[in-house]
C-alpha cells in the first residue's frame, strides 16, 4: 500500500508489525518484496546506542520500509523532571532511523528517579491534564515534531479522577496538537476491567488526531483481562476496529505480538485480517455471533 498523507500531516503507512529479534533471520533471508507488510514499529529503547547485529537488521529494514519509533520510558505523566538524557537518546535514534513519527504512552513509569518498568495509570484530573500538556509541549519542542501518545491498558482507577480517559485524551490532543496512537485492544481490555462502553470511548476521541492503531491479543484472568500481546486479536476487538476505520477513513495499523511470537508468515496472516475488516468482512467467529 502506498503512503497517503493523512491527519497532522502524517502518512497512512498501511499495515505493519513490530520488529522483533525472533524474526531477524527471516527478514534478512527473505526478499523485502516478499515480507508481506508495509511498515515496521520498533521499541525505541531497544536500539539506543546499539551498533551491533540488531542495528544492522534495523538499517536493512529501514532501507526498504517506513519505520516508526515506539517508546516505553518517556514517562510523560510523571512528576519527575523530563529526562534530558533520554530525550537526547531519542533524538539521536530518530536522526539515524528517520521515523515517520515517535510515540509513547499516556502514563508514568516511576517517581523520584526509581523506574517501575511498568506503564502506570494516570489520575485523570484537570490538574493532571494541565501538567501532562505542558510536558507534551516541551517534548514536542525538543523533538521538533508532534508526539504521538497511546492509551494504555489499565487495571485500576484513581478515586480522584474527574474525566473519563477518552475526554482526557481528546482535550490533551486538541490542546497540544499531539497525535493519538489508538490501541483498540487496550480500549477493549480497560472497558472490560472497568465496566465502561468501548464504543463510547472510540466515538468521543477526535478522529483527526488518530494517526495509528494497535491491535493485539490479551489473556483472560477471571473477571479481568491482561494486555499480554501473546495471542490472536479477539473476535470482540474487530468490530471496534471497524468503528475506528469508519471514523478515521483509515490510518496506519499495527499488529503487536510480544510473547509466544509465531513465525513471521503466521504474523502476516493475522495482520491480513485487518484488511478484511476494513472491507466489511468480520472474522468468522464474530460473524457467527451476529
Amino acid at each position: 500500500m502506498s503512503a497517503v498523507t493523512a491527519r497532522l500531516g502524517l502518512p497512512n503507512l498501511g499495515d505493519g508489525v513490530g520488529l522483533r529479534d525472533v524474526h531477524f533471520a527471516h527478514l534478512l533471508d527473505t526478499r523485502p518484496e516478499e515480507w508481506g507488510v508495509d511498515w515496521f514499529e520498533i521499541i525505541s529503547e531497544n536500539f539506543f546506542d546499539d551498533h551491533g547485529f540488531a542495528a544492522h537488521v534495523l538499517d536493512h529494514v529501514a532501507a526498504h520500509r517506513p519505520v516508526v519509533m515506539h517508546g516505553v520510558s518517556l514517562s510523560i505523566g510523571s512528576t519527575d523532571p523530563l529526562d534530558t538524557r533520554y530525550l537526547a537518546q531519542l533524538s539521536a535514534l530518530a536522526d539515524r532511523v528517520r521515523p515517520a513519527w515517535i510515540s509513547d504512552h499516556l502514563c508514568w513509569t516511576g517517581v523520584n528517579g526509581v523506574t517501575s518498568h511498568d506503564l502506570l495509570p494516570m489520575p485523570l484530573t484537570r490538574r493532571s491534564l494541565a501538567h501532562v500538556a505542558d510536558r507534551v509541549r516541551a517534548v514536542q519542542d525538543h523533538l521538533g515534531r508532534p508526539l504521538v501518545l497511546e492509551n494504555p491498558s489499565t487495571y485500576l482507577e484513581f478515586q480522584a479522577s474527574e474525566l473519563p480517559e477518552w475526554e482526557f485524551l481528546a482535550r490533551l490532543a486538541q490542546d497540544t496538537g499531539c497525535g493519538l496512537l489508538l490501541d483498540v485492544n487496550n480500549v477493549f481490555v480497560s472497558a472490560t476491567n472497568h465496566g465502561f462502553d468501548a464504543g463510547t470511548y472510540l466515538r468521543n476521541l477526535p478522529a483527526e488526531h488518530i494517526v495509528q492503531v494497535h491491535l493485539a491479543g490479551p489473556s483472560e484472568h477471571g473477571h479481568y483481562l491482561l494486555d499480554t500481546h501473546d495471542r490472536p486479536v479477539p473476535d470482540q476487538v474487530w468490530p471496534l476496529y471497524a468503528l475506528v476505520h469508519e471514523r478515521t477513513g483509515g490510518v496506519s495499523t499495527l499488529l503487536e505480538w510480544d510473547a509466544d511470537i509465531p513465525p513471521f508468515p503466521d504474523l502476516v496472516a493475522e495482520l491480513a485480517k485487518a484488511a478484511e475488516v476494513r472491507a466489511g468482512r468480520l472474522p468468522a467467529g464474530e460473524r457467527s455471533r451476529g
